[in-house]
């Protein structure tokens, strides 16, 4: 399959599309995910085209990683979660929907289900969220 870089995450990356930004490095980039499942749920997604898992970069994916657990760390602090669910889809049978890499970070809590797929957030409150976890990265 071929990477479209017309999708909506591409276009996030050109600035075309605006998102609530928690973290960038040279390589990466973390956003509020505008339909959570949890509370601080947010997206982390390379810069560089990549479809999904299956045709990215091992250097991709690493840098990837290294982001998904610096912000797994930080939605743990800033929610007082007692855990984190990572959440990574590939291709349409695989569940996957924005054909551009990404990964789900949500933080848990005992007890308390994730919220249904594609309700939409309320946009103050995704940026309340997201003023706590860029708090913690830069504390």
């Amino acid at each position: 399959m071929q990477y479209d870089n017309d999708n909506i995450f591409a276009k996030i990356l050109r600035k075309e599309i605006p998102s609530e930004c928690v973290y960038e490095d040279d390589h990466t980039y973390a956003f509020m995910d505008i339909m959570p499942r949890a509370d601080g749920h947010l997206l982390v997604i390379p810069k560089g085209p990549a479809r999904n898992i299956l045709d990215a970069s091992p250097e991709q994916l690493a840098k990837c990683m290294e982001t998904v657990q610096r912000l797994g760390k930080a939605v743990m602090q800033a929610f007082d979660a007692d855990g984190v669910t990572l959440q990574q889809f590939n291709e349409t049978a695989g569940g996957q929907e924005v054909f551009h890499l990404h990964f789900h970070v949500l933080p848990r809590h005992e007890g308390i289900k994730t919220r249904p797929p594609g309700v939409m957030g309320d946009m103050a409150l995704i940026k309340a969220q997201a003023d706590k976890i860029r708090a913690v990265l830069q504390s």
